[in-house]
């Protein structure tokens, strides 16, 4: 009897793959097998399982935000002035539109979304932030700018 994926357990080996991939995505699948203590071919197994399962969704490169002039970051909290799916999308296709804006998390709580906003500098934000008021349904607002950011691979 075969297990269906969405109710298979991920075992230690498992999670060790995905916590090395987590750190080092260009890591090679000989180097990926010696820190999980497998041979090769059975790692690289576990890694396309672990892909075709989705629970590797991609991967990709942390860029520098400072050499792509980039590095001051503003997170915004964003409160509509109406709670419906019309307006939920009418603001997720307008938000799509800002390239500034780099995260996007709908929450619960005192507002309804956060922002995580890059600019080269308080111009760009000042320009970014009139394109985020002039979108239909927004209310208020309220920015709080970064002193410093840390990355924090898992």
């Amino acid at each position: 009897m075969t297990i269906p994926n969405r109710l298979r357990m991920l075992d230690r080996i498992d999670l060790a793959i995905l916590d090395v991939l987590q750190k080092n995505g260009r890591i090679s699948n000989v180097n990926l097998a010696k820190q999980v203590n497998l041979s090769a071919s059975p790692c690289l197994d576990r890694v396309k399982r672990l892909e075709q399962e989705g629970y590797i969704e991609g991967y990709y490169a942390k860029l520098s935000e400072a050499k792509l002039n980039q590095s001051l970051v503003a997170h915004v909290q964003v409160s509509l002035v109406a709670s419906n799916t019309a307006v939920f999308k009418v603001f997720r296709e307008h938000i799509l539109r800002i390239e500034q804006v780099v995260e996007c998390d709908m929450v619960a709580g005192g507002y309804d979304y956060l922002l995580k906003i890059r600019v080269s500098n308080m111009e760009e934000y000042r320009q970014v932030l009139g394109d985020l008021v002039d979108i239909p349904g927004v209310g208020t607002h309220h920015t709080y700018m970064a002193s410093s950011c840390t990355y924090l691979p898992k």
